[in-house]
């Protein structure tokens, strides 16, 4: 085993990580975080940084900014989470993922003073990438939110503009049950005298956004007011949700515009190749033809609906949906939304969290969705495989971790 393969081993392993075993490994409070910059000599403090939060196409709009940042020619990092199948996706400079030597040189550095700390894996990969950024001496950086905002690891930063995308139901346990105290949790991320951009106005946010930029005396901004129609309005990120992303990511770049970045001549190149600028996958990713294979990380309501809607729009003979989910999710509202007319193959994730197929085959059949189960996403999508024509389309979704299986 190499030294990095040891490092990651350690890293997963120290202490529990929220996305693979859930609510166990979720710390309420930014304590760890704060005295962790510390430690490192507070490398937030000096980073020219954008913090991107929201429930779903925050990672999108992350990539989309870095992606224009890195065309007009800024060094550019990029922090998100999780990744798909290297730990080294979540930190990013310019596209390049961060050397497996910087992440052994820095776990080891400070490996005994973060067993003291009782640090989780999320705190630890924050300070890595923090670090990484100041020592590469980025001129930007894009920051993504991991989960909430208010309490998030991220949250310790002092960004340019602070950006929100939506707000929909998910990490419940977590983040509460109702739009209007998610939106509070999400909330957190606006900083005194920051601008503060949401990307889609709604009913039951706006108040909880508003009230809380007026306390901190932050300009409040929203996208349709910024960008109603897109000027722009190819990107090589397929899937109808990507509009709403694009419009965000558009209005960033008009309120950083007006900060003195020239952003505006190199939209076009930049939002035509996200994701071989950035990395980005599992976004409405076409693995495959004849079958046509597609992948999606949608994995809660919102999500899910803007798949759906998306699969509508794709022609087919037949449509055969290898679905796979974690135990912490609401399967209920979401297994009711999926097409009944598809087959599926029904599979485990292979995480501690991951449903089981078996459990997850007897939900689904109470609403009308009948397939098969499998012990693993690669047996599922091997007999979706052989059980299809040319003309068909296999869907791969639930979690991101059957995704990151299949990519």
């Amino acid at each position: 085993m190499s030294q990095y393969s040891k490092t990651l081993d350690w890293l997963f392993k120290q202490l529990p990580m929220y996305q693979r075993v859930g609510q166990s490994a979720y710390k309420a409070d930014l304590k760890n975080t704060l005295e962790l910059m510390e430690l490192l000599g507070h490398p937030e403090k000096g980073l020219k940084c954008i913090h991107v939060g929201g429930t779903n196409g925050k990672g999108s709009v992350s990539h989309m900014l870095a992606a224009i940042f890195q065309q007009a020619g800024f060094k550019t990092g990029l922090y998100t989470s999780p990744h798909l199948k290297d730990f080294r996706e979540r930190i990013r400079i310019n596209g390049e993922m961060i050397p497996e030597e910087a992440v052994v040189n820095f776990t080891e550095k400070y490996r005994s003073s973060f067993e003291q700390m009782g640090l989780s894996f999320f705190e630890m990969t924050v300070g890595l990438a923090f670090d990484y950024f100041r020592q590469e001496k980025t001129e930007i950086a894009i920051i993504e939110v991991g989960m909430g905002g208010r309490l998030d690891s991220t949250n310790v930063v002092e960004p340019l503009l602070s950006i929100i995308t939506n707000i929909s139901l998910d990490h419940t346990q977590f983040l509460g049950d109702t739009h209007a105290i998610i939106a509070f949790e999400k909330a957190g991320i606006i900083k005194r005298e920051t601008p503060i951009l949401i990307g889609e106005k709604q009913g039951e946010t706006e108040k909880v956004f508003r009230q809380k930029a007026a306390e901190q005396n932050a300009q409040l901004y929203y996208a349709q007011d910024l960008v109603p129609l897109p000027q722009i309005r190819s990107t090589d990120l397929s899937g109808p949700y990507q509009e709403k992303n694009l419009k965000t990511a558009l209005a960033a770049v008009k309120l950083l515009e007006e900060q003195g970045f020239s952003l505006n001549a190199h939209l076009s190149s930049a939002l035509s190749q996200v994701s071989p600028l950035t990395g980005l996958r599992g976004r409405w990713e076409t693995l495959a033809h004849n079958p046509k294979i597609i992948a999606d990380t949608g994995h809660n309501p919102a999500g899910v609906a803007y798949v759906t809607d998306q699969l509508k729009r794709e022609s087919y003979r037949q449509l055969h949906v290898v679905w796979g989910m974690v135990g912490d999710k609401d399967s209920t509202a979401i297994l009711r939304m999926l097409p009944k007319s598809a087959i599926y193959y029904f599979c485990q994730p292979n995480i501690p969290r991951g449903l089981a197929a078996d459990e997850l085959k007897s939900r689904a059949l109470t609403f009308g969705l009948s397939g098969k189960s499998y012990p693993s996403v690669a047996e599922a999508l091997e007999a979706a495989k052989k059980n299809t024509l040319s003309d068909d389309l296999i869907f791969v979704g639930g979690s991101v971790f059957v995704v990151a299986e299949v990519v």
